[in-house]
């Protein structure tokens, strides 16, 4: 089992910057790819973004390309999600994911799921 929790969202203009965090509990940590979804009200859950067990290889969705930043802390047992540029459209519950197979985008080849934190954009 892998426990995960989100934090870090919360209420920010368009055009700022947020940074969310999610931290890892259970197994080994390095054995899992780790991955960013979100959710808009009523909406079907996407891909954000994904990062590898190496963190050699990290995958975006086009929405995020260029704005948005995936990266791993092996040492604190984290993955962040630094999303800048935010547009309205980014507004949504954002979760982090596990899965102990290669990095991917598709959710359903993900194990383990956060409770998410919600990110709200304000025009």
């Amino acid at each position: 089992q892998v426990q995960l929790v989100e934090s870090g969202g919360g209420l920010v203009q368009a055009g700022g910057s947020q940074r969310l965090s999610c931290a890892a509990s259970g197994r080994t940590f390095s054995n899992y790819a780790m991955g960013w979804f979100r959710q808009a009200p009523g909406k079907e859950r996407e891909f954000v973004a994904a990062i590898s067990r190496n963190s050699r290889t990290t995958l975006y969705a086009d929405a995020v390309k260029g704005r948005f930043t995936i990266s791993r802390d092996r040492s604190k047992n984290t993955v962040h999600l630094q999303m800048n540029s935010l547009k309205p459209e980014d507004t949504a519950v954002y979760h982090c994911a596990a899965t102990g197979g290669v990095v991917v985008t598709t959710q359903y080849e993900y194990d383990y799921w956060g409770q998410g934190t919600q990110v709200t954009v304000s025009s």
